[in-house]
């Protein structure tokens, strides 16, 4: 899908660009995105690096732990159909604690085995079963906890004043997204369309059961932190370092709202902090986690930066590709004609015309919507209500089209049911949900 339209936006322009005569600044306008691209997975990487290395930290000194145990009992009622010492509850569970801490390469892997498990209790191989539909309802509209990642470091690249101030909407768009579209599956699977029948090849070879899922698959062990390790004590410097922080750190807070919230009101104390004192308290807090796990907290900061550094080169050419087919369509004068076209909807909404093609491409291509997201950070600015809106749509839903077809062809399912609908429920919810929230925090 990526490739037609990443072809489509650059035979569009050349196309625009020849019958407006806009020749010049098309050929112009491509050379400037690529360099600027590149400029940008520059500035991109430190941030990548640092913050990554400091999730690892986190994630050692327990708190992976920690989101295992508080899903445990939630996954055990949203799954009844699930025994709960199979091993299809096991991976599903660090699918989703790590997919809420940002760490989307490692949850895929689990999410992987979650579909082929679960496979094994359907009665139906090849039809989704109510488990695998809520599974992805849930995996593809994606709760992320921690602050995303690479949209702040953008929002850093292009020299935003206030790069954190997307979290707190982002959270509220992922939350609606994931209750639209677990309410939207538990609804869809009561209808008869959607009850699960036999296919049809099955039926007539005498059998239930269509064909196992792919053998070669190279699936992860699954070994749930929970059980407590025999570590040694704190020790008195360590609870020394840990309640005087604390106790500094505190005091500093109640200092801050106090004189804030009654010149700025509740509003503008929250904005504030999350302006101002977030991204210091983030990385506190996770070096106090890290040392709270007793982890060599600078062995682990370098052992998560490389993980940083892979991805920053990773999204290298994804970002050129899309940067110079966008500043081709918008030199041509096609995006122009494109905004004119769809301001009807666009001013029902509210929604800045600029941002919506980036949202009709998030649930298509994750690359592809990070960098239309990145192109209008840069041309608008990252703290312009559009450069705002586009950062909190990055971190609404995830990438729906791709998460099914990589999940559903693990387990080799080809009767879906109502799972697409569920999870697009999801992502139109996740799209209004974020536009509300940056209409309430920031205005437009």
């Amino acid at each position: 899908m990526l490739n037609w339209i990443w072809l489509g936006l650059v035979l569009g322009s050349v196309a625009v660009a020849a019958w407006n005569g806009q020749m010049e600044a098309v050929s112009k306008a491509s050379l400037d995105a690529a360099k600027r691209a590149v400029e940008l997975v520059i500035g991109l990487t430190g941030g990548m690096v640092f913050f990554l290395g400091l999730v690892k930290i986190a994630s050692d000194g327990g708190l992976l732990r920690a989101f295992v145990r508080m899903l445990r009992p939630v996954l055990r009622r949203l799954f009844p159909e699930v025994p709960p010492d199979h091993p299809a509850m096991s991976s599903m569970i660090m699918n989703f604690a790590a997919n809420m801490l940002g760490l989307g390469n490692a949850a895929t892997p689990f999410g992987i085995k979650t579909m082929v498990e679960l496979d094994k209790l359907n009665a139906h191989r090849g039809v989704a079963t109510n488990a695998m539909a809520l599974f992805l309802a849930i995996n593809t509209s994606s709760i992320v906890l921690l602050p995303p990642t690479g949209t702040v470091m953008v929002r850093l690249a292009t020299e935003s004043e206030s790069p954190f101030v997307i979290w707190l909407p982002t959270l509220f768009a992922t939350l609606c997204s994931t209750l639209t579209a677990v309410t939207v599956c538990l609804l869809l699977a009561r209808l008869p369309a959607f009850r699960v029948r036999p296919l049809a090849a099955d039926a007539d070879a005498g059998s239930e059961r269509g064909p196992e899922p792919d053998p070669t698959l190279e699936l992860p062990d699954v070994e749930l932190p929970l059980g407590e390790e025999r570590r040694e004590p704190l020790g008195a410097a360590r609870w020394t370092l840990l309640l005087g922080f604390l106790g500094v750190a505190g005091a500093g807070l109640v200092v801050h709202l106090a004189r804030t919230v009654p010149e700025q009101g509740l509003q503008g104390a929250i904005l504030d902090l999350a302006n101002a004192w977030l991204l210091p308290l983030l990385i506190a807090g996770f070096l106090c986690i890290g040392v709270f796990g007793r982890v060599k907290v600078y062995d682990a900061l370098v052992e998560g930066g490389r993980e940083g550094l892979q991805v920053a080169v990773r999204i290298a050419p994804y970002l050129v590709a899309i940067l110079v087919a966008i500043a081709m369509f918008r030199a041509s004068g096609a995006l122009e004609l494109l905004i004119g076209a769809i301001a009807p909807l666009t001013d029902l909404l509210r929604v800045p015309g600029e941002a919506l093609p980036m949202a009709l491409l998030r649930p298509l291509s994750g690359s592809g919507a990070f960098g239309v997201m990145t192109e209008i950070l840069d041309t608008h600015g990252p703290d312009s209500f559009v450069g705002l809106l586009s950062s909190t749509l990055m971190g609404s839903t995830e990438t729906t089209f791709y998460v099914l077809a990589v999940y559903l062809g693990a387990a080799r399912v080809r009767d879906a049911r109502h799972i697409l609908p569920a999870c697009l429920a999801g992502d139109v919810a996740g799209f209004l949900a974020a536009v509300a929230a940056c209409h309430y925090f920031f205005g437009a």
